[in-house]
């Protein structure tokens, strides 16, 4: 009962719309499936990094030094600020011109940024925590430890292709293109409002 409790928890936080959610949902309308999917795996294997280190006291340890998760939430809040920019300017960019600009960037750098957006959440500590220390009882084999956050991982996985495929659709592509600067407007403004609550969580006593 504990596991299944764990697991919807762990699911519910996942899919509840967020930072890393809007983001697999714009790149999938702005520039498609193949490169929301790669943005997916480098979120899911920053989340799998967090539920590693939960399970085998690494982010406990964190949890318990307030001046590394002040770091994390500092360069998470940034990086969030950066990403509200990269938003805004494609706001810009889409009141130019009428089709949308070509993609440059590569898959590698895509999934890496996935990755970066997922390490540099403090968010993504605690929930680890909560549902490690909910699903494992005291003194549980590393073995259950191990196979809990590869299942979680499953899970994560599966919930964030399903938003990439999703959200890549021809007709959310489309409307996409129709409200593009709406869309972008809405990502810098949910970007930029989670960034400086990060920045000023960083700087909480």
């Amino acid at each position: 009962m504990a596991a299944l409790l764990a697991y919807t928890a762990f699911a519910i936080g996942v899919a509840s719309p967020g930072p890393s959610v809007l983001a697999v949902m714009g790149t999938a309308m702005a520039q498609g499936r193949t490169r929301a999917l790669a943005l997916a795996s480098g979120i899911v294997c920053g989340s799998l990094c967090w539920g590693l280190s939960a399970a085998f006291g690494l982010a406990a340890l964190m949890e318990r030094w307030s001046g590394a998760l002040a770091v994390v939430r500092a360069i998470g809040g940034l990086y969030l600020l950066w990403m509200a920019w990269q938003a805004a300017r494609r706001v810009r960019g889409a009141a130019r011109a009428t089709t949308v600009e070509p993609v440059r960037e590569g898959y590698a750098r895509t999934c890496a940024r996935g990755l970066a957006m997922h390490l540099t959440n403090p968010k993504s500590i605690v929930v680890w925590l909560s549902v490690v220390s909910l699903a494992l009882p005291t003194g549980a084999r590393q073995a259950d430890a191990l196979a809990f956050v590869l299942s979680c991982a499953t899970l994560s996985a599966t919930i964030f292709c399903c938003y990439a495929l999703a959200f890549s659709t021809h007709a959310a592509r489309r409307a996409y293109s129709a409200g593009e600067r709406w869309v972008n407007a809405a990502l810098a403004g949910v970007f930029g409002y989670a960034g400086m609550r990060m920045l000023l969580a960083s700087q909480a006593p």
